[in-house]
């Protein structure tokens, strides 16, 4: 199939011509000692993380695009479809730090080394912006119907957070760690089962009787 996709890490920036596959870790996580914080009832705790999810999510897709012998750029506007967030949601016991959960859930990914977590790190900017669905922009010398999307690997996470004889602070945690685009060609099918994102795209751009939409 021709399809092209780039990505972004959370540090770096990084271009590749494959799909990336989703992954998930369900159970309880073992304890991370916490770093400095500022807001929290009580500083140098442990976070313990459980149900933490690894999940490739769209962003955006853009309509059909035809395009005739010889190709050409495909500029289709994507349609947003999600907004990704990084934020922390407290659920029990007094307001903790957000930034010092966010940075336990990156080291408990491997997102953020162990003697980074005192230190600023995009996975932990609370409220930080989304990925700018106008910069998918491409082009091709084929022909066909073509589709943009956009899309980011989102990770989700609940915490317990204990420190001395303060009651535990529990809540959930979410961030990205990747943010990428791609195009798809409707008359050729997405083979690669870790395309999960293009598939959807295709399902929902091209309709679910195009080959792109079909396994």
């Amino acid at each position: 199939m021709k399809i092209k996709e780039t990505f972004l890490s959370a540090c770096a920036v990084a271009a590749l011509l494959a799909g990336t596959a989703a992954c998930t870790s369900d159970g309880d996580g073992p304890a991370d000692k916490a770093g400095p914080t500022t807001g929290a009832a009580c500083e140098n705790g442990t976070y313990t993380w459980s149900n933490v999810n690894k999940k490739d999510i769209l962003t955006g897709v853009s309509e059909k695009q035809k395009l005739g012998k010889g190709g050409g750029d495909i500029t289709a506007p994507l349609k947003p479809l999600h907004t990704p967030r990084t934020a922390v949601t407290f659920e029990k016991g007094v307001r903790g730090d957000a930034k010092a959960a966010l940075l336990s859930l990156g080291v408990r990914i491997g997102e953020v080394g162990a003697d980074d977590s005192g230190t600023s790190h995009e996975f932990a900017h609370v409220g930080r912006n989304a990925p700018s669905l106008a910069r998918n922009r491409s082009s091709t010398t084929a022909a066909g119907t073509f589709v943009g999307y956009d899309w980011v690997r989102e990770v989700t996470g609940d915490f317990r957070y204990a420190c001395g004889t303060e009651k535990p602070v529990t809540g959930r945690a979410v961030s990205w760690t990747i943010d990428g685009s791609g195009v798809l060609e409707c008359s050729e099918p997405v083979v690669e089962t870790g395309e999960k994102h293009a598939m959807e795209a295709s399902l929902l751009a091209c309709g679910p009787d195009a080959p792109a939409a079909k396994a």
